[in-house]
């Protein structure tokens, strides 16, 4: 018997997952979501799933130790996705995407691997604070959730290398939103770098982070 609470989740999972797929944030099978249940399981995107025709009665749900117990096989970054539970203890969600402009940033050569993108709007700040880089593993390599698990206490985002972005947030929603604001800022470096921009500067982010530091520690 499922719960009002999960079955809720399962249906706003499927419609946030639609909603990025359509506006071409996550393209075929790639990227994959999770979100925290109540009881402390987890509801898991399956494996070579589309985010736009997932269906929310075979959603893959594990137990609050990671192995999976009921609905389609899991996605097989689900290493990944529990190492920033683990380390963020008010994770709600996780969201992985292989958007086009951050998938773009994580190829560039010599971007800054303490901080990926430079703080050019106050909602960059807000939310994801700083970006770091993680070096290049393979789509499932467990040494993704390793690497991810020594940035992550400090960092509720962080870019893959020739991979892309994995964001979370305490809710499904406000991971969701973090992983789209995330996109923005990148679109924005992208349309600004041929002709210069101006970074907030060091006193107005400070301002930021100690306004807002709840959002993203």
């Amino acid at each position: 018997m499922i719960s009002s609470s999960e079955q809720q989740l399962r249906d706003d999972m499927v419609r946030y997952a639609r909603s990025l797929f359509q506006r071409g944030l996550s393209s075929g099978g790639s990227g994959n979501i999770s979100a925290k249940l109540p009881d402390g399981g987890f509801l898991v995107t399956p494996t070579n799933s589309c985010l736009g025709e997932l269906d929310g009665r075979t959603l893959s749900k594990l137990d609050a130790g990671g192995l999976h117990v009921s609905g389609d096989k899991p996605s097989k970054e689900v290493p990944m996705h529990l190492a920033m539970y683990r380390a963020r203890p008010r994770c709600g969600a996780v969201v992985h995407l292989h958007s086009p402009y951050l998938t773009a940033l994580s190829c560039l050569a010599d971007i800054p691997p303490q901080n990926c993108l430079p703080p050019v709007t106050p909602y960059y700040v807000m939310r994801i604070g700083r970006l770091p880089l993680l070096p290049y593993m393979k789509p499932g390599d467990p040494a993704i959730a390793v690497a991810l698990a020594e940035i992550a206490l400090d960092h509720n985002a962080a870019l893959l290398a020739n991979h892309g972005p994995v964001v979370s947030g305490t809710t499904l929603r406000e991971a969701v939103f973090n992983a789209e604001e995330l996109e923005d800022t990148a679109r924005l470096y992208f349309l600004l770098k041929p002709y210069g921009y101006t970074q907030l500067a060091p006193q107005d982010i400070s301002a930021l982070q100690q306004a807002y530091r709840n959002n993203i520690g």
